[in-house]
């Protein structure tokens, strides 16, 4: 068993620093993605409901770009990750990849697709089969697709076991020889043996430990640089993501609440459960936990996929939820450019009341209906009367005027007697000291 060591994860890129990615080929591309799984109950396995793990997301992969996908466990993500790999049926929606539909295609005309479509799983205890050596592993997909590589198997996979960091020599040892993250190099040498275009990674790292999580995400690094593959990884862990992501898909209850480019999904998130997300990402640093805002508790717990909430699924646990959130599902639209989110009341964004724009809008519609003479009359209208308005107000304010004026003069000789009577209240004291001083002197 080999030494590990361990590696740190490689400084963030910066955003579409990748030549051609931001308006590079569309590679994948996903339309009303659904995936229903039904329950059945009594003795004639009756269909009494279904678990909507995937209804209806969309999204684009662009060639040599990675796609992250975040959430809480049991929004989807897995199942979706299956679905566009094809190991599971789909329910409805569309998937292409290279232009070409795939969503229904057998196992015979899926063969092919193999090669260039490969899945790196999330647990490398039980993805890779005790009773094999590695070079049998690693092999199988030469086997299944009946390709001869130049060389020989042997000498193949030796070079793709040197190619993910493990000794050539170790290829006649079996699984349990090797450590978690040994064994996850393996799955992932396994996933590039026919040199395919779509690698999906479903939760790579979340079963290793931290040293090990960041020897397989430089390594994932490492060889898109090299091979110029295509990612979709498929992660619970937002620092591990935003490291290796060019583009971030937040989803929720089987939902794409937003969709952003790294830099705008971290910096400025859209949607209220991004923005949750987000503030529960611990911060080591003292120096840099005041800067950060306060932490977000969700009330409630998720519901249940069986029966989603209508209109906004989140809004059962939305602070900015109203009365348009439970009846009206919000569509997910490009607010900013890059950055798509399914919410009436976006997060850092100018119009936080996107009803009254609504309003707006129907009000629009509705005046294009209307002549342009009655227009015309109306406006004439209204300002006739708001004329009529204003001189009503300057006839009540000459009026309040006049009043207070004729106030003032009755209220006039009242005050001139009440200044004589108090002057002469004021000579009687001087009067009487006078006759007593004249007294005490006779």
């Amino acid at each position: 068993m080999s030494d590990e060591k361990a590696v740190k994860i490689p400084a963030q890129k910066d955003n579409l620093t990748k030549a051609g990615v931001a308006d590079g080929e569309v590679l994948l591309k996903v339309e009303g993605l659904q995936k229903h799984f039904p329950i059945r109950k009594g003795l004639l396995q009756r269909q009494t409901g279904a678990v909507r793990a995937v209804d209806g997301i969309d999204f684009e992969v662009r060639k040599g770009e990675t796609l992250g996908v975040v959430g809480e466990s049991g929004c989807g993500k897995s199942t979706m990750g299956r679905l566009i790999t094809r190991l599971l049926e789909p329910t409805g929606g569309k998937v292409e990849f290279e232009g070409r539909d795939i969503t229904h295609l057998g196992v015979g005309q899926m063969r092919p697709m193999r090669r260039d479509v490969q899945m790196i799983f999330q647990d490398p205890y039980s993805s890779l089969n005790p009773r094999h050596t590695i070079g049998t592993i690693v092999g199988a997909p030469f086997r299944l697709q009946g390709v001869s590589p130049e060389g020989g198997v042997k000498k193949e996979v030796q070079r793709l076991l040197s190619v993910v960091g493990l000794n050539p020599e170790h290829y006649n040892r079996y699984p349990h020889e090797f450590s978690g993250g040994q064994r996850q190099r393996i799955g992932i040498a396994r996933a590039l043996a026919l040199n395919p275009k779509l690698v999906v990674a479903d939760e790579p790292v979340s079963a290793l430990d931290v040293s090990i999580q960041a020897q397989v995400v430089n390594l994932l690094d490492d060889l898109q640089e090299e091979l110029g593959l295509t990612y979709v990884i498929i992660a619970h862990d937002l620092s591990v993501v935003r490291h290796v992501s060019d583009r971030i898909a937040v989803m929720y209850l089987g939902k794409i609440v937003e969709l952003a480019d790294r830099e705008s999904l971290y910096t400025a998130p859209m949607h209220p459960y991004t923005k949750a997300l987000m503030s529960a990402v611990p911060i080591p640093d003292p120096k840099r936990r005041g800067v950060k805002s306060e932490r977000i508790l969700l009330r409630g717990d998720v519901p249940s996929p069986i029966s989603p909430p209508s209109g906004c699924r989140f809004h059962t646990r939305c602070w900015k939820a109203t009365e348009v959130c439970k009846t009206t599902e919000p569509p997910l639209l490009e607010l900013r450019p890059g950055q798509r989110v399914a919410c009436h009341h976006p997060e850092n964004f100018e119009d936080q009341q996107p009803q009254e724009t609504v309003l707006l809008s129907v009000a629009k519609e509705a005046a294009e209906l209307v002549a342009d003479e009655v227009l015309a009359e109306s406006a004439a209208t209204s300002a006739a009367v708001a004329a009529e308005v204003t001189a009503t107000e300057a006839e009540d304010a000459v009026s309040e005027e006049a009043v207070s004026e004729e106030t003032v003069s009755e209220d006039a000789p009242a005050a001139e007697d009440e200044a004589s009577e108090a002057a002469e209240a004021s000579a009687a004291p001087e009067e009487a000291g006078e006759a007593s001083s004249e007294t005490s002197e006779k």
